[in-house]
Formats: C-alpha cells, sequence, structure tokens
C-alpha cells in the first residue's frame, strides 16, 4: 500500500522523468561516439586503398 502511494507521488515521478531524460541524453553520446570511431576507422582503410592503388599505378 506505501509503494502506490509512494509511485503515485508526483516527486517521484518527475524523478523518473530527469533520470530518463539524462539517460536518454548520455546514450545518444555513446551512440554518437560509436559512430565517430566507425567513421574514422573506415576513413583511414579507404585512405590505405586509395595508397595501395596509387602505388600498383606508379
Amino acid at each position: 500500500m506505501a509503494s502506490t502511494f509512494i509511485g503515485n507521488s508526483t516527486a517521484i515521478q518527475e524523478l523518473f522523468k530527469r533520470i530518463s531524460e539524462q539517460f536518454t541524453a548520455m546514450f545518444r553520446r555513446k551512440a554518437f561516439s560509436t559512430y565517430q570511431q566507425y567513421q574514422d576507422a573506415t576513413a583511414e582503410e579507404e585512405g590505405e586503398f586509395e595508397e595501395e592503388g596509387e602505388e600498383e599505378l606508379a
């Protein structure tokens, strides 16, 4: 019974809302960071392929 009153409290709802917003923001930063690392690795690999192609033509 007591947990029902706590769960219905506006203060608790605001707490969970704030935690959810913070988690979403952190998750998006991590997702972007992972995507950026992938882009950097891919760019390096593409550069290596171009260098190899130039060496073969020379």
